[in-house]
């Protein structure tokens, strides 16, 4: 792809043969590793780069440090084997919920950019839930970001992460009020020229998003995270477009990557045609409570035929209702997603059967 870089933030496969349960948002995660990396492969063939170790990897939700580290050295080295496009995750989840210092979230961070940056990966710093429990106000966010950006042997990803994806990031920047959030945003860009690869904003809220990216120096991308509005992002206006980095691109990789090769040849209304009709079930798979969407791309995995079973790390196959998933399956289907459509209505009908639910 030439026209826009794109990433699909990818999920990881539970190994259901391990004899482990949920033990709290951050406990032990089994990961089936060769199914994981399989579907690595899936999105690289597409020509899709991959993010690696993100929150649709359920950082913070199951998939804990020890697994997400082993997840990003794995990657990158499959990534090396098809010079596959690879930007893992940055974070602080090694560190406990409540009580991390300034400089416990600062080490914590380094530890993490360190790990990922001896894989060969592009670094995503993501929004730390410590940070913003520590932080008092901007200047925390500009000293600690400046720390990292100053050290980093490659261009980062800085990542934007809405409340509604986790509440736990509510006022991230320094304050609850998201004007001044983009200034501080915005501030730290332009206090580290050549730093910065560019900005992931996932706030749902595509005016913000284009009145941020506007504002970017040259060099700076902006990747939509945006899951509802993503088709006109993408496309763009006559002052700029936004790149992806998308957790909805996991289950429509064939479909978006279709639809971005569109822009290379020039077809700039092609991609909206290939998009728009895939928002119905990207809002669906992301509606309230948002950060349960992980539910819905592990099932329609699990339906494509991607993995052999419906069993996600730390128990989620249960944070959605059975009427959702059959209506994930429905949308997904209407989009031709299934490469076997007979098979992702043999799994459906199962699942619904052992529930007890057949006829919902």
């Amino acid at each position: 792809m030439r026209s826009r870089t794109v990433f699909a933030a990818a999920h990881v496969v539970a190994d259901p043969r391990a004899d482990t349960g949920p033990a709290g948002p951050d406990g032990p995660a089994a990961v089936d590793w060769d199914t994981t990396l399989a579907f690595r492969h899936h999105l690289w063939s597409h020509g899709l780069g991959v993010a690696e170790a993100m929150d649709t990897a359920q950082r913070g939700a199951g998939l804990d440090w020890g697994a997400a580290a082993e997840l990003i050295r794995r990657s990158a080295a499959e990534a090396r084997t098809v010079g596959g496009l690879l930007a893992c995750g940055a974070g602080t989840d090694q560190l406990p919920a409540h009580g991390a210092s300034l400089a416990d979230i600062r080490d914590a961070y380094e530890e993490q950019l360190g790990t990922v940056e001896a894989a060969g990966a592009r670094p995503v710093l993501m929004a730390s839930r410590q940070l913003a429990a520590a932080a008092t106000g901007p200047e925390d966010y500009r000293e600690i970001y400046g720390h990292l950006l100053r050290q980093t042997t490659r261009p980062a990803i800085l990542h934007w992460l809405g409340p509604m994806f986790d509440p736990a990031l509510a006022g991230y920047w320094g304050g609850a009020d998201p004007d001044a959030a983009t200034e501080t945003l915005l501030a730290i860009v332009a206090d580290h020229p050549g730093k910065v690869d560019g900005v992931k904003i996932s706030l749902l809220d595509p005016a913000r998003e284009v009145r941020l990216r506007r504002r970017l120096p040259p060099a700076v991308r902006c990747y939509t995270g945006d899951d509802f509005h993503y088709p006109e992002l993408i496309a763009g206006d006559g002052h700029g477009f936004s790149d992806a980095l998308l957790g909805v691109f996991d289950p429509l990789a064939p479909l978006a990557a279709a639809a971005v090769r569109r822009l290379d040849t020039g077809d700039a209304a092609g991609i909206r045609a290939a998009l728009d009709p895939t928002v119905a079930l990207a809002r669906h798979l992301f509606a309230p409570p948002t950060r349960h969407y992980k539910t819905g791309v592990v099932l329609l995995a699990w339906l494509a035929g991607h993995q052999a079973h419906f069993t996600m790390v730390g128990g989620l196959q249960s944070a959605r209702s059975l009427p959702h998933l059959r209506r994930a399956h429905e949308l997904a289907d209407a989009l031709g997603l299934f490469p076997d459509p007979d098979l992702a209505a043999h799994r459906m009908r199962t699942l619904l059967t052992v529930y007890g639910a057949e006829d919902t």
